[in-house]
């Protein structure tokens, strides 16, 4: 048990949330907790009384738990912040102010978390991939994003692209047309039945995206022996890779001659060496000025390493209105 003040990390997306507490050193931190009910979007964006009410027993619970002391600041990375974070940017910071006695708080879009627990603050590229795919850089001055337009307009590379390819190849061999797969359709009709009910079973689904998703792995299960389903995965890599090359910074990072760092992260890639192996050989092809390396942590950990920046006044991640925001009004 210490009374000794602590940061809160939030890591919110669509398969739920999960919140850390970290302390001085890291010694004595408790396991995180964790909801998997998504929070609610709605006609003003992330529903922030919905997220309150999820974070704040949350939070307490840890706290408890620890028996830690003031909350000095927390970090949030959410699914949407960019687009959809107006209105808990208008009311969390009171909030958690009122609740807590929190003086500090910073906002992210879950990739600028996903980046952090890749990267640190060093500058580079992170692809985060797992139903979606989003890219990120900065080079410490600004932040630059590719793809991450969801599974209708884009997240090109990501496991819905890459399980809707794979039932597209699918259908095809049912058809008899060119770039069928056989294994591929066995797949399929071993997972959702006979193919003529497939558009039955996929289109009146409000989780599409996660439906398709979940066939990547079939894909890459069935790559080293059939090459409809390891050319998808070449071009999935393709797509990946094109994505982190436009947002790298160049070799000499601010004039100071610090090469760029790029690292994958997220479910996606867990697929192992099929989808990786690609990957890795077009990231090496598009990208010869920067080093591929292992991403440090998790979203959460991006959250906790922010909420300790943030507390120590020690932040050198860019800000900026959509992905990035720090609020201190609260400071004395």
């Amino acid at each position: 048990m210490t009374d000794a003040p602590c940061v809160l990390g939030v890591d919110s997306g669509g398969s739920g949330m999960r919140v850390a507490l970290g302390l001085p050193g890291g010694a004595g931190r408790p396991p995180p907790v964790s909801s998997n009910k998504p929070v609610r979007t709605g006609a003003r964006g992330i529903d922030a009384g919905h997220f309150i009410e999820q974070l704040l027993p949350m939070a307490r619970e840890l706290l408890a738990r620890s028996g830690a002391g003031q909350v000095t600041a927390v970090a949030v990375g959410a699914a949407g912040m960019a687009t959809l974070g107006d209105d808990l940017r208008a009311q969390l910071p009171g909030a958690l102010h009122e609740a807590l006695g929190v003086r500090r708080l910073a906002l992210a879009a879950d990739a600028v978390t996903a980046y952090a627990g890749a990267l640190g603050d060093r500058p580079g590229a992170v692809v985060a991939a797992g139903t979606g795919m989003i890219a990120i850089g900065t080079d410490l001055a600004a932040w630059q994003r590719a793809d991450g337009w969801g599974h209708l307009l884009g997240d090109c590379g990501g496991g819905a692209w890459i399980g809707r390819a794979g039932l597209d190849a699918a259908m095809r061999a049912f058809d008899g047309r060119r770039g069928g797969s056989k294994a591929l359709l066995a797949r399929a009709e071993e997972l959702f039945g006979p193919a003529p009910g497939l558009p039955g079973e996929l289109y009146p689904r409000t989780d599409r995206p996660a439906m398709l998703a979940s066939f990547a792995p079939e894909v890459a299960h069935c790559a080293p022996e059939d090459p409809v389903a390891e050319a998808i995965l070449r071009d999935a890599a393709r797509h990946i890779a094109e994505a982190a090359a436009a947002v790298c910074p160049a070799s000499d990072v601010a004039g100071q001659g610090v090469q760029p760092e790029v690292a994958l992260t997220g479910g996606l890639f867990k697929m192992g060496d099929a989808l990786l192996g690609p990957v890795r050989a077009e990231l090496k092809d598009l990208l010869r000025h920067v080093r591929l390396v292992t991403a440090a942590g998790d979203p959460l950990d991006g959250a906790l390493l922010i909420a300790a920046d943030t507390g120590a006044d020690r932040l050198r991640l860019p800000l900026d209105p959509r992905m990035l925001t720090l609020h201190t009004e609260y400071d004395s």
